[in-house]
């Protein structure tokens, strides 16, 4: 019942094989075998949020997620937003509106707002701080989060206009 499963996933538009047994989660996987560490695992109970990643656009909790569930689909991880060296325009609003202290739950903000964005591009200030409220952060106090999403979800929307 347990035996390993040759797995090809699509990872930040690459595609990886890998051998896992049934029961390994998607975090795992993501940070282990394909060393992409920058998807944090927290509180292994889909609580803090810390491990989000999105899935076919969708943000979901990697410590959740069994990786073969992820067979088809495309995954991103923090490490997608990365552009040739150069943060991206809501990595850059974060560190513009001091969205980051000890960076824990980042990446899992980041992949939340990512995908809250991609799914709401018109999201109001109240739409973003409840949708981010799903995520855990013990630093902060969440309103320079949500500023910097909401600072990148306005300069999006200048950019389509």
């Amino acid at each position: 019942m347990n035996d390993p499963h040759l797995l090809t996933l699509t990872v930040n538009d690459t595609e990886h094989e890998v051998v896992v047994e049934p029961r390994r989660t998607l975090a795992d996987v993501v940070r282990h075998d394909l060393r992409l560490t920058g998807t944090h695992v927290g509180c292994e109970h889909g609580v803090c949020g810390a491990c989000t990643v999105l899935l076919d656009g969708a943000p979901v909790r990697a410590c959740l997620v069994f990786a073969v569930q992820a067979e088809g689909a495309d995954v991103r991880t923090v490490e997608s937003l990365d552009h040739d060296g150069a943060l991206s325009d809501l990595q850059q609003a974060f560190s513009d509106h001091h969205g980051l202290q000890c960076g824990f739950c980042t990446p899992g903000f980041l992949m939340l707002a990512e995908g809250v964005l991609g799914e709401q591009p018109d999201a109001s200030r109240e739409d973003l701080r409840e949708a981010l409220s799903a995520n855990l952060c013990r630093c902060t106090g969440y309103q320079t989060i949500v500023d910097a999403v909401h600072a990148t979800a306005c300069s999006r929307r200048e950019a389509r206009a």
